[in-house]
């Protein structure tokens, strides 16, 4: 009696399902499905294999389904996991009869004599899962193309993020024995040595950044943080500009804050040397013309592929770095900045768990690009409120809207710039104008410290000191309080405006340098 209602039950639930689209059977392998179930109920460890394999919706039988689900929900208890269990189990949770009975699950055991390639078969089963999806994925993407109200554009790039996500779905890494892994290591160690220059990552260009942290290292996430005009932008462009010219490194560059042109402008005035109201407004020398046609070459040619998307998603990014890489072979990835992404999408209590999703999933693409990401990321105003000379320095805590951003970076570096805070004489009575540190105040694989370099408001470029000045150690700085001096400095500005006009893509900010 038993054994016909299960029959009875199974014919119902197994009954064959026919794509319409294209009128064939779904990809299935129903007699491994049966030989998979029957060898996990033999073997104590065989759930151990298919664990990262397998998962109930794995099964296109819905029968196969109810019964992993149950061999699972076993396992993970780390109860028994045998043909009484099982059936128990199933009871427990009032699926037996829809599991095709007690006779059936019994019967399933009796398919194998032992589990000895229960992991050939499971992967087999997730093979044909994986095309079940494709197939279900494409007929859904089929339906959106026919929808006249849904962006086309829109539509390719969540098409290539899903699809990207069924690609990856049953892609695991296996624990792998340490000798690969030294021998990998072994081989970067011997590529460094072999360089001239000792760099084991991408140089910036910058000699004493360098020095720090050997170059930016693939699978990085690099935040570069600094308050408003202090340099931020100006910065990753002289260092694009180097990594790209210089060392032939494709760079791509997300610029969430200004236009391609504008940044192209920028670059422009960085490159050749020509101030930017002049660029602006096209009443450029004739010397201005001869360097302008003779350095856009430089430019013309380089390898930056830039971005100027607003307000760009975790999920578009993904997309569009992915394909930077695969497309154009870019080895370094720049986001300006980090605070202007969003979670498309996805809902968050705050802002801040917001932005933790976000350096999260940066930090992620990172390693699986194998590639170094460098993020800008504003400070909050905790800087401006510190008295004294050391405590105008930027500081972990002061990461603006998430501790997070902290805790998922490889390396964090500060932009300090004394002469923005009038502090323009160390304690030797050296000049401090036109100095910058780059302070690395969090490095996971290597040492912290400062690198100092000399910054060209006229044209927001960060450059190497001389070799007389890279040696001079800098601590302690005077601040200048004379409001006689306060006076004469800003006479000095009044009567040298193309000093502190050199942003021509921002208005009514001519108070202060807007980099």
């Amino acid at each position: 009696m038993e054994k016909q209602k299960r029959q009875r039950n199974t014919k119902i639930i197994e009954k064959t399902v026919i794509v319409p689209e294209i009128g064939k059977l779904p990809p299935q392998v129903p007699e491994l499905e049966e030989a998979v179930l029957g060898a996990l109920m033999l073997e104590k460890d065989a759930y151990s294999v298919v664990s990262d394999i397998l998962k109930p919706e794995s099964f296109y039988n819905p029968v196969h389904n109810i019964i992993f689900g149950a061999i699972q929900g076993l396992a993970v208890q780390q109860k028994p996991v045998d043909v009484l269990t099982v059936v128990e189990e199933l009871k427990r949770r009032g699926e037996l009869q829809s599991a095709g009975g007690a006779v059936y699950i019994a019967e399933l055991s009796e398919k194998v004599a032992s589990a000895a390639h229960i992991e050939y078969h499971s992967r087999i089963i997730a093979q044909k899962y994986l095309a079940r999806e494709l197939i279900s994925f494409s007929s859904e993407v089929t339906q959106q193309a026919f929808d006249e109200t849904i962006d086309v554009d829109d539509l390719m790039q969540e098409t290539e993020g899903r699809l990207f996500e069924i690609s990856q779905r049953n892609v695991k890494k296996d624990v792998i024995q340490i000798n690969p892994v030294i021998k990998e290591a072994m081989k970067i160690i011997q590529l460094a040595a072999n360089r001239k220059d000792g760099m084991s990552g991408i140089p910036t260009g910058f000699n004493q950044l360098d020095k720090l942290t050997m170059g930016w290292q693939n699978s990085d996430l690099i935040i570069i943080a600094a308050r408003p005009a202090m340099g931020k932008t100006a910065f990753v462009l002289s260092m694009a500009k180097n990594i790209a010219i210089n060392f032939e490194h494709p760079v791509g560059f997300f610029s969430l804050e200004m236009s391609n042109v504008q940044l192209v402008n920028r670059l422009i005035v960085n490159v050749c040397q020509i101030k930017g109201e002049s660029i602006k407004s096209g009443r450029l020398s004739q010397d201005e013309w001869d360097r302008l046609d003779i350095k856009i070459k430089e430019l013309y040619d380089a390898p930056i592929f830039i971005d100027d998307t607003p307000s760009l998603s975790v999920f578009e990014l993904r997309t569009k770095a992915r394909r930077l890489v695969r497309e154009h072979n870019v080895k370094i990835l720049v986001i300006d900045y980090l605070q202007l992404m969003n979670a498309s999408g996805m809902s968050f209590g705050s802002r801040e768990q917001e932005v933790s999703m976000i350096s999260r999933s940066l930090k992620g693409l990172a390693k699986e690009l194998n590639i170094p990401i460098i993020a800008l990321s504003q400070l909050n105003r905790g800087v401006e409120s510190r008295q004294g000379n050391e405590g105008k320095r930027p500081q972990l805590a002061d990461l603006r809207e998430s501790g997070a951003i902290e805790q998922d970076a490889d390396l964090v570096c500060f932009i300090h710039r004394p002469e923005y805070y009038r502090i323009t004489e160390d304690e030797s009575g050296n000049s401090l104008i036109g100095m910058a540190e780059i302070i690395v105040a969090k490095h996971r694989n290597g040492p912290t410290g400062i690198a100092t370099m000399r910054f060209d408001n006229e044209y927001a470029r960060f450059e190497n000191l001389d070799d007389h000045n890279t040696s001079r150690k800098r601590t302690n700085y005077i601040e200048r309080t004379s409001r006689m001096n306060s006076r004469q400095s800003d006479r000095e500005s009044e009567a040298v405006p193309e000093m502190t006009s050199t942003d021509f893509m921002t208005e009514n900010r001519k108070e202060e340098l807007p980099f």
